[in-house]
């Protein structure tokens, strides 16, 4: 059976998570988004059947694939909760009805493309700001600094509901740093929620990084390599 280890891995996981949430004193529940990219359909069957019924996926396209993979031979391919954890492309709004959750809202433009889409739907887009609190050049999301500008602005954007922030920490960096970007996005977070917005939601840390993420109040964690092993 593929990935067969995969109960021992997330009863690991949720160990290390519980103690983190301990240790870090924000009470908080954590729930682990399943990144099966570059995976197949059966790493979605492989989480469901450990409990995880969210999964997170980087591209547009290859999400879509897998759950057209399941959805005629699954019996439980509608329990799944997708996100989309990844840079969205506004000719790809159109999309948005197969996601649970945008994680990457990370440009004023893409905010207007998505609140246009759930106007039109009807219904809004649950999506979570992406703040690049690093600074890092090669990362999109909105600055630290803008946020709260931002967080005002989408008041108005009815077609687009903001439930938190999404923010990624830079590779190969210390700890202090690592708690520092994720303190920010924490920061960034109270911003949304002193703006009104409904922002509860906290995604960061990665299979790297996740237990200081924890530490640090994340209630997402978007786990691959810890789950799945490497991609190939």
């Amino acid at each position: 059976m593929p990935f067969s280890d995969v109960n021992e891995r997330v009863a690991g996981i949720q160990g290390l998570i519980a103690d983190a949430v301990r240790r870090g004193g924000h009470g908080q529940a954590v729930r682990i988004i399943a990144v099966t990219k570059t995976h197949g359909a059966d790493a979605v069957e492989a989480a469901r059947r450990v409990g995880i019924l969210d999964v997170g996926e980087n591209k547009v396209q290859e999400a879509l694939d897998k759950q057209d993979a399941i959805a005629g031979s699954r019996p439980w391919a509608a329990e799944m909760r997708w996100h989309l954890i990844g840079h969205l492309q506004r000719n790809k709004v159109k999309f948005l009805d197969r996601f649970s959750l945008l994680h990457a809202l990370d440009s004023s433009r893409l905010a207007d493309a998505v609140h246009e889409f759930g106007e039109r739907r009807g219904r809004p887009v649950d999506a979570l700001l992406q703040v690049n609190v690093a600074g890092e050049e090669t990362k999109g999301g909105f600055e630290a600094s803008d946020v709260k500008v931002e967080a005002e602005r989408l008041r108005a954007l009815h077609g687009v509901r903001l439930t938190g922030v999404m923010t990624m920490a830079p590779f190969d960096v210390n700890e202090s740093e690592l708690r520092r970007v994720f303190a920010g996005a924490r920061a960034a977070r109270d911003e949304l929620v002193e703006a009104g917005h409904p922002a509860r939601e906290l995604s960061m840390g990665m299979s790297g990084d996740y237990v200081l993420a924890v530490e640090e109040g994340a209630t997402m964690v978007r786990l691959g390599t810890v789950l799945f092993g490497a991609r190939a």
